[in-house]
């Protein structure tokens, strides 16, 4: 590994003599598109701003693997994909130990291939911990160039994070406290990273939401809801959606859902649908790439998050940008989104407030103005006010460093 140092000298200005480099846990890959795709957008909009670069390690599980390092450059942003074989050796202790080793490995060539093309970054951006923050500690030791933690994983809200063990929670409380800065998606998740004793502070700088570029469409028909939502029913809860309309359309048969995501509790959700008797009110339409979302959602007449963890919801975004009401819970994310000019919050776990919440959007849906949905979304979570808004914090970082 080199061994220059970075120039640290905070940028006077959106400019290409500013390096920023990513370091993403989750980014999309041939074997999930949709992994990290909100990552993603963020980098695009830092992109726009300064010169940006991603470097993503990738474990390869098929069979005829083999480690290597690809480049691309598309939208001003450039990526290092560097893939090593994953170990699935069935002992678990040595197979995380040899799966980090190949991490490393794959992350130095990496980061040799982008020195090469792109120059030393002037400041790492790490997203989800821990290999990525380890890595950017090292680079930190060896090179001065400063990291900031963004976290997104709900991890830290759903007990997940807390159930750890001691050490673990030790290495977080290490690679947080060496951070010259940490942002949140949102307060709700920036509040437990305080409570759990990783950060006194922190910035709280949205994902991107897609498709404000959109024509706005119409309203939609009041009975069409529609739910968006990877198929895990413990953090989604698609199931008190099916038992809650099930309840709702005893007294207004208008009410359909559309469910737009797949995941390991289909099968059971789709049973649950012809035990509830509204199978033929629902129709699951599995995974789709995110414009196929959006169309779907430019016809819907609001959509539903029932979720019992949110810690941004891209989904809710998604929705009002459309000028979509949105019926959600109160549930982390969504409580900075919904207020009574665009969607209705109701307890999370609450089945019989949510089939109240389904007739009363039902029967009231002329109250709701797509214009004024969608502003109440644009002004923060655009690509432009996402990416100045990490510029932003990138120079108070620089300043300090």
């Amino acid at each position: 590994m080199s061994t220059r140092t970075s120039n640290s000298t905070p940028p006077a200005g959106a400019a290409d003599g500013f390096h920023v480099l990513f370091l993403p846990k989750w980014w999309p890959n041939d074997d999930d598109p949709q992994l990290g795709d909100f990552l993603r957008k963020q980098a695009q909009a830092v992109a726009s701003q300064t010169r940006t670069s991603v470097l993503y390690v990738h474990a390869d599980k098929h069979p005829n693997a083999q480690a290597h390092v690809t480049t691309s450059l598309e939208q001003r942003l450039y990526e290092v994909r560097s893939h090593y074989v994953a170990s699935v050796h069935a002992f678990g202790p040595w197979r995380r130990v040899v799966n980090f080793r190949r991490y490393w490995c794959a992350a130095k060539s990496g980061w040799e291939r982008l020195i090469t093309e792109r120059g030393l970054p002037h400041l790492t951006h790490v997203h989800i911990l821990v290999r990525p923050a380890l890595f950017a500690l090292r680079l930190k030791q060896r090179h001065g160039i400063p990291y900031l933690i963004s976290e997104q994983s709900s991890e830290y809200l759903d007990g997940t994070y807390a159930g750890k063990g001691p050490l673990f929670k030790a290495l977080n409380r290490f690679l947080f406290r060496r951070a010259a800065g940490i942002t949140a998606v949102s307060a709700w998740l920036g509040d437990a990273l305080v409570r759990l004793g990783l950060c006194k502070t922190y910035g709280v700088v949205p994902n991107v939401v897609p498709g404000l570029d959109r024509p706005l469409p119409p309203p939609g028909p009041a009975g069409h809801l529609l739910v968006v939502a990877d198929l895990v029913d413990r953090t989604k809860n698609v199931s008190g959606v099916l038992r809650a309309l099930a309840v709702a359309r005893q007294s207004d048969p208008r009410l359909h859902l559309t469910v737009i995501g797949d995941g390991p509790d289909r099968r059971m959700l789709e049973a649950l649908a012809r035990e509830q008797g509204v199978a033929a009110s629902v129709r699951f339409l599995g995974r789709m790439p995110n414009s196929g979302v959006l169309d779907h959602m430019a016809g819907a007449g609001a959509v539903i998050i029932n979720s019992n963890v949110e810690t941004f919801s891209v989904v809710t975004g998604e929705a009002l940008a459309q000028g979509k009401p949105v019926i959600a819970t109160r549930c982390g994310g969504p409580i900075a989104f919904i207020t009574p000019e665009n969607g209705i919050l109701i307890p999370v776990g609450d089945e019989a407030a949510l089939a109240a919440a389904m007739r009363q959007w039902a029967d009231d849906t002329g109250r709701y103005a797509p214009e004024a949905i969608r502003r109440s979304v644009n002004a923060r979570s655009s690509s432009e006010a996402v990416g100045r808004a990490f510029m932003e914090y990138y120079r108070s970082i620089l300043l300090h460093a």
